[in-house]
């Protein structure tokens, strides 16, 4: 087991490669997705970075923050969205479940992953800002 992991329990060498190239994958998936869909481009830019206003959950505290914030940005509700758009022929709600997940997948390829209650720099992808240790 590698030594940074046991310590901050994030993901490391080619495993926290893997984690962001899948994010970029789910990222690239989902534009092409809406593109397809022939989605409102306006729509995606005005919902894109509403999953970033769980940020504001930090204003209280740094374990309450990391709770909002893992939920706004855990796959499970744009699935289900996804899933309920499909089964429902909504397309407002398959827009919001694509755009959503796209947001969640650009994050991911970026490194922001999801938080520890230690603070929002600590992620499952690592720390947010740290340098690489010489």
């Amino acid at each position: 087991m590698d030594e940074r992991m046991a310590e901050t329990g994030a993901a490391t060498g080619g495993v926290n490669i893997l984690l962001r190239l899948e994010g970029l994958t789910l990222f690239i998936g989902m534009v092409m997705l809406y593109w397809a869909w022939d989605g409102s481009w306006l729509v995606f830019a005005l919902l894109f970075f509403v999953p970033d206003l769980s940020f504001l959950a930090y204003l209280s505290d740094a374990k309450f923050g990391a709770l909002v914030y893992n939920a706004a940005h855990s796959y499970m509700a744009p699935v289900s969205l996804l899933t309920l758009g499909f089964g429902l022929g909504s397309p407002l709600t398959l827009s919001i479940a694509l755009i959503w997940l796209a947001h969640i997948g650009i994050d991911r390829a970026l490194g922001y992953g999801l938080k520890y209650s230690a603070g929002f720099g600590f992620t499952h992808l690592g720390r947010i800002g740290r340098q690489k240790d010489a």
